[in-house]
Protein backbone atom coordinates (compact mmCIF):
# COMPACT_ATOMS: atom_id res chain seq x y z
CA UNK A 1 0.00 0.00 0.00
CA UNK A 2 1.37 2.93 -1.10
CA UNK A 3 1.24 6.87 -1.17
CA UNK A 4 3.15 9.73 -3.34
CA UNK A 5 4.85 12.45 -0.62
CA UNK A 6 5.12 15.81 -2.53
CA UNK A 7 8.54 16.17 -2.80
CA UNK A 8 11.38 17.26 -5.05
CA UNK A 9 13.04 14.86 -7.53
CA UNK A 10 15.80 12.27 -6.15
CA UNK A 11 18.14 10.43 -7.86
CA UNK A 12 17.67 6.30 -7.81
CA UNK A 13 21.07 5.87 -5.56
CA UNK A 14 19.74 8.95 -3.17
CA UNK A 15 16.38 6.90 -2.78
CA UNK A 16 18.53 3.35 -2.07
CA UNK A 17 20.97 5.21 0.45
CA UNK A 18 17.80 6.50 2.04
CA UNK A 19 16.08 3.27 2.15
CA UNK A 20 18.85 1.42 3.24
CA UNK A 21 18.98 3.23 6.85
CA UNK A 22 15.12 4.08 6.66
CA UNK A 23 12.82 2.49 9.61
CA UNK A 24 10.20 2.20 7.25
CA UNK A 25 9.82 0.78 3.80
CA UNK A 26 9.05 3.17 0.34
CA UNK A 27 9.15 2.03 -3.43
CA UNK A 28 10.68 4.67 -5.46
CA UNK A 29 9.05 5.64 -9.11
CA UNK A 30 10.08 8.17 -11.57
CA UNK A 31 12.28 10.27 -8.80
CA UNK A 32 10.22 10.17 -6.43
CA UNK A 33 9.72 7.87 -3.12
CA UNK A 34 5.91 6.51 -2.13
CA UNK A 35 5.36 5.70 1.63
CA UNK A 36 4.42 2.10 2.00
CA UNK A 37 1.27 1.78 4.55
CA UNK A 38 0.77 -0.87 6.99
CA UNK A 39 -1.03 -4.34 5.25
CA UNK A 40 -4.22 -5.24 6.65
CA UNK A 41 -4.35 -8.91 8.35
CA UNK A 42 -6.23 -10.18 5.49
CA UNK A 43 -3.15 -8.94 3.25
CA UNK A 44 -0.67 -10.34 5.64
CA UNK A 45 -2.66 -13.92 6.09
CA UNK A 46 -3.08 -14.31 2.27
CA UNK A 47 0.78 -13.41 2.14
CA UNK A 48 1.57 -16.29 4.35
CA UNK A 49 -0.88 -18.69 2.94
CA UNK A 50 1.06 -18.74 -0.70
CA UNK A 51 4.15 -18.76 0.78
CA UNK A 52 3.27 -21.71 2.91
CA UNK A 53 2.09 -23.38 -0.22
CA UNK A 54 4.66 -22.53 -2.38
CA UNK A 55 7.52 -23.20 0.18
CA UNK A 56 7.39 -27.06 0.06
CA UNK A 57 6.81 -27.22 -3.45
CA UNK A 58 9.86 -25.27 -3.92
CA UNK A 59 12.95 -27.21 -1.53
CA UNK A 60 15.71 -29.01 -3.43
CA UNK A 61 14.74 -27.41 -6.78
CA UNK A 62 17.34 -24.32 -6.68
CA UNK A 63 14.37 -21.79 -6.12
CA UNK A 64 14.03 -19.32 -3.09
CA UNK A 65 10.85 -17.38 -2.33
CA UNK A 66 10.90 -14.04 -0.36
CA UNK A 67 8.01 -12.18 0.62
CA UNK A 68 7.06 -8.45 1.46
CA UNK A 69 10.95 -7.52 2.38
CA UNK A 70 12.77 -7.99 -0.54
CA UNK A 71 12.96 -5.28 -3.47
CA UNK A 72 12.65 -5.65 -6.98
CA UNK A 73 14.45 -3.26 -9.46
CA UNK A 74 12.30 -3.79 -13.43
CA UNK A 75 15.65 -3.39 -15.69
CA UNK A 76 17.48 -0.24 -15.18
CA UNK A 77 14.53 1.58 -15.00
CA UNK A 78 13.43 4.23 -13.13
CA UNK A 79 11.69 2.35 -10.14
CA UNK A 80 12.25 0.37 -7.25
CA UNK A 81 9.35 -1.83 -5.47
CA UNK A 82 8.69 -4.62 -3.01
CA UNK A 83 6.47 -7.50 -3.87
CA UNK A 84 4.17 -9.17 -1.65
CA UNK A 85 5.80 -12.55 -2.93
CA UNK A 86 8.88 -13.14 -5.24
CA UNK A 87 10.39 -16.35 -6.55
CA UNK A 88 13.79 -16.69 -7.94
CA UNK A 89 15.14 -19.72 -9.61
CA UNK A 90 19.03 -20.59 -10.41
CA UNK A 91 21.93 -17.82 -9.46
CA UNK A 92 20.26 -14.79 -7.71
CA UNK A 93 21.32 -11.72 -9.34
CA UNK A 94 21.88 -8.24 -7.43
CA UNK A 95 21.84 -4.63 -7.91
CA UNK A 96 25.16 -4.29 -5.99
CA UNK A 97 27.03 -5.75 -2.90
CA UNK A 98 23.86 -5.06 -0.69
CA UNK A 99 22.10 -8.05 -1.51
CA UNK A 100 19.24 -6.56 -1.17
CA UNK A 101 17.49 -5.57 -4.62
CA UNK A 102 17.03 -8.50 -6.66
CA UNK A 103 16.83 -7.96 -10.57
CA UNK A 104 15.59 -11.74 -11.88
CA UNK A 105 12.90 -12.63 -10.40
CA UNK A 106 10.41 -15.51 -12.25
CA UNK A 107 7.16 -14.84 -10.56
CA UNK A 108 5.82 -11.75 -8.47
CA UNK A 109 2.76 -11.53 -6.37
CA UNK A 110 0.83 -8.57 -5.23
CA UNK A 111 -2.24 -8.74 -2.70
CA UNK A 112 -3.94 -6.37 -4.00
CA UNK A 113 -6.37 -3.54 -1.71
CA UNK A 114 -7.93 -0.84 -2.40
CA UNK A 115 -5.21 1.51 -2.25
CA UNK A 116 -2.83 -0.16 -4.36
CA UNK A 117 -4.79 -2.06 -7.02
CA UNK A 118 -5.04 0.70 -10.14
CA UNK A 119 -1.03 0.90 -9.62
CA UNK A 120 -0.37 -3.10 -9.13
CA UNK A 121 -2.46 -3.63 -12.22
CA UNK A 122 -1.06 -0.44 -14.43
CA UNK A 123 2.57 1.30 -13.88
CA UNK A 124 4.03 -1.21 -11.29
CA UNK A 125 2.72 -4.12 -13.86
CA UNK A 126 3.99 -2.10 -16.74
CA UNK A 127 7.22 -1.83 -15.29
CA UNK A 128 7.96 -5.45 -13.99
CA UNK A 129 7.35 -6.43 -17.30
CA UNK A 130 10.69 -4.70 -18.68
CA UNK A 131 12.49 -8.04 -16.15
CA UNK A 132 13.42 -10.24 -19.04
CA UNK A 133 13.29 -13.04 -15.79
CA UNK A 134 9.83 -12.34 -15.02
CA UNK A 135 7.40 -15.01 -16.27
CA UNK A 136 4.14 -15.04 -14.64
CA UNK A 137 2.78 -12.04 -12.67
CA UNK A 138 -0.26 -12.94 -10.31
CA UNK A 139 -2.89 -10.54 -8.47
CA UNK A 140 -5.11 -11.73 -5.88
CA UNK A 141 -7.48 -10.12 -4.04
CA UNK A 142 -8.54 -10.32 0.11
CA UNK A 143 -11.88 -9.51 -0.48
CA UNK A 144 -13.13 -12.16 -2.82
CA UNK A 145 -12.06 -15.27 -4.18
CA UNK A 146 -10.39 -13.96 -7.34
CA UNK A 147 -7.16 -14.69 -8.64
CA UNK A 148 -5.39 -13.10 -11.61
CA UNK A 149 -2.68 -14.84 -13.30
CA UNK A 150 -0.27 -12.90 -16.31
CA UNK A 151 2.00 -15.31 -17.93
CA UNK A 152 4.28 -14.18 -20.25
CA UNK A 153 4.10 -16.85 -23.90
CA UNK A 154 7.30 -14.81 -26.16
CA UNK A 155 6.36 -11.21 -26.04
CA UNK A 156 2.49 -11.27 -25.38
CA UNK A 157 1.17 -12.06 -21.96
CA UNK A 158 -1.53 -14.64 -20.92
CA UNK A 159 -4.72 -13.64 -18.68
CA UNK A 160 -6.55 -16.43 -16.82
CA UNK A 161 -8.75 -15.70 -14.14
CA UNK A 162 -9.58 -18.32 -11.06
CA UNK A 163 -12.87 -17.30 -9.41
CA UNK A 164 -13.07 -20.56 -7.25
CA UNK A 165 -12.00 -22.02 -4.08
CA UNK A 166 -12.46 -25.49 -5.90
CA UNK A 167 -9.75 -23.90 -8.27
CA UNK A 168 -5.94 -24.11 -8.77
CA UNK A 169 -3.52 -21.28 -9.70
CA UNK A 170 -0.67 -23.31 -11.92
CA UNK A 171 2.54 -21.32 -12.26
CA UNK A 172 4.38 -23.54 -14.83
CA UNK A 173 7.39 -21.56 -14.72
CA UNK A 174 8.33 -23.02 -11.51
CA UNK A 175 6.15 -26.19 -11.75
CA UNK A 176 3.93 -25.86 -8.95
CA UNK A 177 0.12 -25.10 -8.19
CA UNK A 178 -1.55 -23.50 -5.75
CA UNK A 179 -5.04 -24.28 -4.84
CA UNK A 180 -7.11 -20.95 -3.95
CA UNK A 181 -8.83 -23.09 -0.65
CA UNK A 182 -5.18 -22.57 0.09
CA UNK A 183 -4.44 -19.20 -0.88
CA UNK A 184 -7.69 -18.50 1.28
CA UNK A 185 -7.30 -20.77 3.72
CA UNK A 186 -7.25 -18.32 6.95
CA UNK A 187 -9.58 -15.43 5.73
CA UNK A 188 -13.51 -15.17 5.11
CA UNK A 189 -14.19 -13.73 1.57
CA UNK A 190 -16.99 -13.43 -0.56
CA UNK A 191 -16.77 -16.70 -2.82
Amino acid sequence: MATVAAQTYITPQEYLTLERKAAYKSEYLNGHIIAMAGASNKHNLIVGDIFYALYPQLIGRGCDIFTNDMRVRPSADDAYFYPDVVVVCGQQAFEDDGLDTLLNPIVIVEVLSPSTEAYDRGEKFRRYQQLASLKEYVLVSQDKVWVEHHRRHGAQWILSHYRSLEEVLPLPSIGCEVPLHDIYARVIVND
